[in-house]
């Protein structure tokens, strides 16, 4: 089974496959050490309510980590991880949320698959640890195989490419194979660029701009861009400095509606609320562009005969649908990092 259609969902996710857009992962970390906001939802309880409010601005999956990944981080002993994610995950899992569970340790994923997780998300791509993708095909979890070539303390001295859209995809492509080896089902896999990973700054944009490369194997694409280090240095001031992580929010946004454009299946980030809006920006221009229909339902060649520009209508603004209910409306039934900085 292969995935070639633009933004299709895992079949082992159908209640997510009834959103027709690029769907939203808010990042819930449950760590003291977070690049962006360490520690600020390290107590499960105050975790669990910023997943809540995540959901509330539009998440479609939540995405809880107990382990920071960022650059020159050490690792955390297994048992400290699984104290921090598992509470969280069975508390959101109850609530109804599509959790995934940020992990590099076959343990930790299996315990957190049996708390309610249904999406495994290793920045690894299952090399971290060898029980990995055993792990994922025995449990049938949806896999999230990121590009990677080492962990957090050395993947700064690994980033030579030869020409980092090939070279990434021909390594994603061969962890791919080996997952398969291992009993992985194809209809379970995607695959992440791992932006940051192993890439200093300049390197990330042609992967960005490559998406189709990627895509081109046949399986949903994530992106995680969300407030990484190439975007602090992009929005740099006068003096060179990187604007800090939270800054980074608009140029996150940006990257989400351009990813969501070129047929990302879902896109990462910590702030929940612009993306969401940039995915459904994007699935109009989209579907604009491919069918001549507006964001309202109607055509352009419908608004221009009625006089009416293209995504208006006559009515008054009593007559107009509350947020709440266009945003259910845009979303289907959903009524709704720690990952590298560079």
């Amino acid at each position: 089974m292969r995935y070639t259609q633009h933004g299709t969902t895992p079949a082992l996710l159908p209640e997510l496959g009834e959103v027709d857009r690029t769907l939203v992962m808010g990042v819930v970390n449950v760590t003291p050490d977070s690049f962006s906001d360490g520690g600020e939802w390290f107590e499960p309880r105050a975790a669990i309510e910023h997943g809540l409010e995540l959901l509330a601005e539009g998440a479609d999956v939540l995405d809880v980590g107990g382990e920071s990944t960022r650059p020159g981080a050490g690792r955390v002993p297994v048992e400290d991880e699984l104290a921090r994610v598992l509470p969280v995950i069975s508390a959101l899992s109850a609530q109804g949320a599509v959790v995934s569970v940020d992990t590099t340790r076959a343990l930790v994923a299996e315990q957190a698959v049996a708390a309610g997780a249904r999406i495994i998300n290793d920045v690894s791509g299952g090399l971290a640890d060898p029980d990995m993708a055993g792990v994922v095909a025995r449990t049938g979890a949806v896999f999230v195989v990121m590009h990677w070539r080492g962990h957090a303390d050395v993947m700064d001295d690994l980033e030579q490419y030869d020409d980092v859209v090939t070279d990434v995809r021909d390594e994603l492509a061969a962890r791919v194979e080996a997952l398969r080896s291992a009993g992985v089902r194809d209809e379970q896999i995607v695959l992440d660029p791992g932006l940051g990973f192993s890439k200093a700054g300049s390197t990330n944009w042609p992967l960005l701009t490559h998406l189709d490369v990627l895509r081109e194997l046949g399986f949903p694409v994530l992106v995680g861009a969300s407030r990484k280090r190439f975007l602090g240095h992009l929005l740099a001031g006068p003096d060179g400095e990187p604007v800090p992580p939270l800054a980074r929010d608009g140029a996150t946004a940006a990257i989400t509606a351009l990813a969501a454009a070129a047929g990302a299946w879902c896109v990462r980030v910590h702030a929940v609320r612009s993306s969401a809006d940039a995915v459904r920006v994007a699935a109009a221009w989209t579907r604009a562009g491919a069918t001549g229909e507006d964001a309202s339902g109607g055509t352009v060649a419908e608004a221009v005969s009625s006089g009416t520009p293209a995504g208006r209508t006559t009515a008054g603004p009593e007559d107009l649908p509350d947020r709440a209910a266009q945003r259910a409306k845009d979303s289907g039934t959903n009524d709704s990092d720690d990952r590298s900085t560079t």
